[in-house]
């Protein structure tokens, strides 16, 4: 089974609502709160070779990322810390400080304790006064992304100069904040691959997404066929996709690239040909 057939399996105990969005969505006063929650292991998301406080940085960036995706702003992070060595935690704490104050947001506090796996969680608040959910296209909308893709599976596959991609996601805050403004009608991070992404985005409208591979912004020196695959199905890039109207793109300040059209169809396509739900994803086996 994999992680996202898990989750869909909570659905009839939680509603589908609780499992739509990057975020949990709770209104307050006139705006909404939105809390993430995501869960890192050494072996499995933190690279060797990383130092604690490049750790520490990606921890809390993930998260900051999943706000940035719904278009709000990140206010508070809260960090609980499996240690194997307890002297690690210094330096964690260092690269998740620095990351909150590039993004404007506090390290709130968080937890302790002993594990045989370096193990962290982190938690973010942030807020909205109109969240930008992943449902909400609209056939017609262009399909965008920010900055360029596959810069991290490059790095992954032995393109070196890649490798602080990799390492430091870079949260879209800002982009986020002015895509929400600009009326983004859908939006997420593409935190496991475009392709998964994409059939995320599908299983949440009744509308589909036509995407040109020759549009894709690709990582400069990589050979145009690998950075093309690594683009579709490489992880860890942690930009934006989003559909937009076409009269509101391109947004000013924001570095994005229009790689397709949301259409009627309810189906994921690259060139015509339908593309499969292929990226980054947990799986448990019998």
């Amino acid at each position: 089974m994999d992680e996202r057939s898990l989750i869909r399996s909570l659905a009839p105990l939680l509603g589908a609502a609780a499992t739509a969005d990057d975020c949990a969505i709770i209104p307050h006063g006139g705006e909404w709160l939105l809390l993430s929650t995501d869960m890192l292991h050494e072996t499995t998301d933190f690279p060797a070779g990383m130092t604690d406080a490049e750790i520490g940085w990606m921890a809390a960036a993930v998260t900051i990322s999943d706000i940035a995706a719904m278009g709000a702003r990140p206010v508070a992070l809260l960090l609980a810390t499996g240690l194997d060595r307890p002297e690690r935690l210094a330096g964690i704490t260092e690269g998740a400080l620095t990351c909150c104050r590039t993004y404007g947001c506090d390290l709130a506090g968080g937890d302790t304790d002993a594990h045989t796996e370096l193990t962290i969680v982190s938690t973010g608040l942030g807020t909205a006064v109109r969240p930008v959910r992943r449902s909400g296209a609209v056939p017609g909308d262009l399909i965008c992304v920010t900055g360029y893709l596959g810069g991290a599976q490059a790095a992954l596959s032995g393109y070196d100069r890649f490798w602080r991609r990799l390492i430091a996601p870079e949260p879209r805050v800002a982009a986020g904040l002015a895509l929400n403004a600009a009326g983004a009608t859908a939006m997420m991070d593409i935190s496991d691959g475009l392709a998964l992404t994409l059939h995320d985005m599908l299983a949440v409208n009744a509308c589909g997404f036509a995407v040109e591979t020759a549009r894709l912004p690709l990582p400069e020196g990589v050979p145009e066929d690998e950075g093309r695959e690594f683009a579709l199905f490489g992880g860890g890039d942690f930009e934006l996709l989003f559909t937009i109207p076409p009269d509101r793109f391109p947004v000013a300040g924001v570095d994005a690239t229009a790689i397709g059209r949301v259409v009627e169809e309810h189906t994921v396509t690259a060139d015509g040909i339908p593309l499969p739900a292929r990226g980054y994803m947990h799986r448990w086996t019998a």
